[in-house]
């Protein structure tokens, strides 16, 4: 078990981190921490007087840091952010906290395709089930978890076997993607060095992977922070405020010319405003 511990830490939040959608393997725990499964292992995060303690099976600190992205300084996004928007600098009362994570884009491949016409916490549970099914066993703070399958333990599913998991329709989906990464046809790590568009393509070329879990994975997993994923949601608050339109292409290209670069972490604050204001 590793401990680190993260000094002064004003733009890390946890429930901002942890509960804006962005991640599905991550629960708050009776005190206050939250406990996760990553890719390479088991992260428990909690926040004591303004700093960040974090204890883990995973030796290499240099993961966790890619992980929660620590390298960005969201101090200075936020301020460029809100210099010239007054819907920003009022969602900042809100999503202040909020880190984009860097999680496994095969892991976020297969999980926003099953987020499709579902809910939270389906989704979670879904993708317990696929983990506790096929993926290996760790043991952390004397309980079980299990890592996501690699695509070679899940091809070891038949679509009959991942329906009976609580797929769905998105069986076929998500058997079609584990064979095309597993037979190189789609290459996760080199979409990921594309430019923003031309990876954009590569992934909507996958079956199941339309606009919305295209940018999902991009903003998510493969460091593209201009990505803008469109739900209800976000039609709904960029109609308001910004654009009258409903329509998702347009909405996004506004999003890319107002907020640039960092488009998504402009969506995760909004997001997380709409959240508590409905609250």
């Amino acid at each position: 078990m590793n401990f680190f511990e993260l000094k002064n830490q004003s733009d890390f939040e946890l429930a901002h981190i942890f509960e804006c959608g962005q991640c599905f393997r991550w629960n708050k725990n009776d005190d206050g921490s939250y406990t996760g499964v990553i890719k390479d292992g088991v992260l428990n995060v909690k926040k004591v007087s303004g700093n960040v303690e974090i204890c883990t099976n995973i030796d290499d600190f240099s993961i966790v840091s890619e992980y929660l992205d620590l390298g960005t300084d969201y101090s200075k996004i936020k301020k460029i952010l809100s210099e010239n928007d007054e819907n920003i600098r009022e969602a900042l009362k809100y999503g202040s906290g909020i880190r984009i994570l860097n999680q496994d884009p095969w892991e976020m491949l297969i999980s926003f395709i099953i987020s499709a016409a579902n809910n939270i916490p389906r989704i979670s549970k879904t993708i317990e089930n696929i983990s506790r099914t096929y993926g290996k066993k760790v043991v952390f703070d004397e309980k079980e978890f299990y890592l996501f399958p690699t695509p070679d333990e899940l091809s070891k599913a038949s679509k009959d076997d991942l329906r009976a998991l609580g797929l769905g329709f998105r069986d076929k989906y998500i058997y079609g993607a584990t064979k095309l990464v597993l037979d190189g046809q789609i290459d996760l790590k080199h979409i990921s060095e594309l430019p923003y568009k031309e990876a954009k393509k590569c992934l909507t070329s996958i079956p199941g992977v339309g606009e919305k879990v295209a940018d999902c994975i991009l903003l998510f997993s493969m460091k593209k922070k201009e990505a803008f994923p469109v739900d209800t949601w976000i039609k709904k608050v960029m109609g308001e405020l910004y654009v009258d339109s409903h329509n998702v292409k347009k909405i996004s290209e506004f999003a890319k010319s107002k907020f640039g670069k960092y488009a998504g972490i402009a969506l995760l604050m909004k997001k997380l405003s709409m959240q508590k204001n409905l609250a």
